[in-house]
């Protein structure tokens, strides 16, 4: 089986949702869009602790 994100030949697949659309990709990939989603909110909430934003997160 091929992942769909990455392209790699992998024995098993996982079916997750990446930006809306239901995806079968490789577990090394989960991982990376984890972390990246992890940076992601805390980048956002370092901006937002910077501009004093007391509004809803």
């Amino acid at each position: 089986m091929e992942c769909k994100l990455c392209g790699e030949e992998v024995d098993e697949l996982f079916s997750v949702k990446v930006e809306g659309r239901k995806r079968k990709i490789c577990e090394d990939c989960i991982e990376r869009l984890q972390e990246e989603g992890s940076i992601a909110e805390e980048a956002l909430s370092a901006m937002r602790n910077m501009m004093e934003y007391k509004g809803r997160f």
